[in-house]
């Protein structure tokens, strides 16, 4: 019975995966090896491996762009190394398998276009027919300082006092003031734009005491709707919110925090009553920006493997891109998952990590995917991870205070930096000054990492940058452990448990942060102590 089960879902999938109308099938050119489509790295590798498009397997792993963003940006890209891109301004499937790269598409047969010989060639002809650099950049602030999220230390009970006191741990520890973004619940509920006044007595004067220390202030915020809400009636008979499919009621939609109704952000009436409450907060309060949750293709696809939602009358790349054009209007913003929007002046930061060292690993690989689908202005994820557990009831004795280090430094030469878990509070006297330098490091660097992200305002290319988009035919084709910050830094963080690792250097003549100089094309191994973070300049 199970052998014939097996054998009508394959049957199923089958047909499922040959009833799109346009099928393409791409054979490989020699050495050829596919990016793209997705930023995150636990799904899709850097570059792409044999992936197979299985829509009914139970531990499902189909790579379908139409209801799946892995909970991080995508868009509809596939580039490689020899030059070649594949392009759709619609979602579309794909699986790769022994070489042969197979796209599956509802409206059109999607070929390759060969634009040159590299990864890089690929992409610059790819963004400039398809998502041209916009001039702007997000504010400088998110560049130049650390950035200091409430999630891990006050989750669901944010108040202005816990606020504020946060904010004076992190000038009395002598880490540099930044962008400081207020999480969720500081509302009575979802999508009222309002202070909950039990808990932010004052707002006007919260803000204030931020600014006069330096931080500018960011609100989290969702698209989701309280249904009991009195916002909920109001935008029912605007017709603002998402409605259920071939029906006029609006669709309560399951996600991580209940059941909620949801904005309709492809209609004109719903962006302009959300862009004036948000602005309404900025005029009355004081409020620099908003952190964007939350634009996940999960919540509109019916049979979601996360969020198992009735099927609506939109779907989630299009929610998703609507999100993100609203949010471009704000210099403070950021971003987690999006639909395409690449080159636009958005933060998009990682999806949520583990604490882990295996989690750890993905930054880099996530990081440069994210430059090469079109997202300059990226920030990793939260130091140590964005899970509340990894951080309650610690046990001292126990805890890897080295992980959070090398996960601070991780992040510390790349374009933004955002703390959330309190170093102060997990970490011993000398753990906390190898983290505080990290900090101020990245400050230091700031003058320079802003002037890349204007650089790739103008031109669009990656700031953070895959080694064989930046040394093509090296050898760096599956190197996932360093990166080029812009054009003169090569950067090898330790991203694995220990003090030693090996650095593959490009061609070229390189001096490490200590000065002592290599000569490149080769593999050197170095010593890596607690307190360093590797990186090459490249001598010109």
């Amino acid at each position: 019975m199970k052998k014939i089960i097996a054998t009508l879902f394959t049957l199923i999938a089958s047909l499922s995966l040959f009833a799109q109308k346009f099928v393409s099938e791409i054979p490989p050119l020699a050495n050829e090896r596919w990016y793209g489509a997705y930023t995150a790295k636990a799904f899709c590798n850097t570059p792409l491996k044999d992936l197979t498009f299985q829509p009914y397997e139970a531990n499902e792993k189909k790579k379908d762009l139409a209801t799946d963003n892995r909970g991080n940006q995508a868009a509809p890209f596939l580039l490689s190394n020899k030059g070649r891109y594949v392009w759709s301004n619609e979602p579309f499937s794909f699986e790769l398998k022994e070489g042969v790269l197979s796209v599956y598409s509802e409206v059109e047969k999607v070929q390759p276009i060969v634009a040159g010989k590299t990864l890089r060639d690929a992409y610059v002809a790819a963004k400039d027919k398809y998502f041209p650099a916009s001039g702007k950049t997000p504010n400088p602030l998110m560049f130049t300082a650390p950035q200091y999220n409430m999630w891990i230390e006050l989750n669901y009970y944010q108040t202005q006092e816990k606020v504020l006191n946060y904010a004076d741990a992190v000038l009395k520890n002598g880490f540099p003031s930044g962008v400081f973004m207020i999480d969720d619940n500081w509302s009575k509920g979802y999508g009222t734009y309002e202070f909950d006044a039990s808990n932010f007595p004052d707002p006007k004067k919260m803000t204030d005491e931020l600014h006069a220390k330096g931080f500018k202030v960011m609100m989290w915020l969702t698209p989701f709707v309280s249904a009991d809400s009195r916002n909920f009636n109001t935008l029912n008979k605007l017709g603002c919110l998402v409605q259920k499919k071939d029906s006029k009621k609006p669709a309560l939609i399951k996600w991580w925090d209940g059941y909620s109704a949801c904005l309709d952000l492809t209609k004109p009436a719903a962006v302009d009553w959300l862009k004036g409450q948000l602005k309404n907060l900025q005029e009355k309060y004081g409020i620099d920006g908003y952190k964007f949750d939350a634009g996940d293709f999960d919540f509109y696809t019916k049979g979601s493997r996360i969020f198992p939602n009735e099927e609506t009358n939109t779907t989630g790349p299009i929610q998703a891109e609507a999100y993100g054009k609203l949010g471009a209007t704000f210099e403070f913003n950021e971003f987690r998952a999006g639909w395409k929007n690449g080159n636009q002046p958005l933060a998009q930061r990682l999806q949520d990590k583990k604490y882990s060292w295996d989690d750890l690993k993905l930054l880099v690989p996530d990081m440069v995917s994210a430059g090469i689908i079109g997202h300059p202005f990226s920030c990793p994820d939260m130091i140590g991870g964005g899970f509340l557990g990894d951080f309650e009831n610690i046990d001292y004795t126990k805890f890897d205070q080295e992980l959070l280090i090398r996960s601070a430094q991780t992040q510390t030469l790349m374009p933004m930096m955002q703390f959330s878990v309190a170093p102060w509070r997990v970490l011993d006297g000398e753990h906390l000054t190898i983290c505080r330098n990290a900090a101020l490091l990245h400050a230091k660097m700031g003058a320079y990492i802003y002037g890349l992200a204007k650089e790739a305002a103008i031109n669009g290319e990656p700031i953070v940058r895959h080694l064989e988009y930046a040394f093509p035919n090296q050898g760096f084709e599956s190197c996932n452990d360093q990166y080029m910050l812009g054009d003169k830094y090569l950067v090898a963080p330790m991203t694995e448990k220990g003090y030693k690792r090996e650095v593959k250097l490009p061609i070229g003549n390189w001096v490490d942060e200590l000065g002592n100089k290599f000569k490149g094309g080769k593999t050197v191994a170095i010593d890596v102590p607690i307190g360093r973070l590797p990186y090459f300049m490249l001598q010109k």
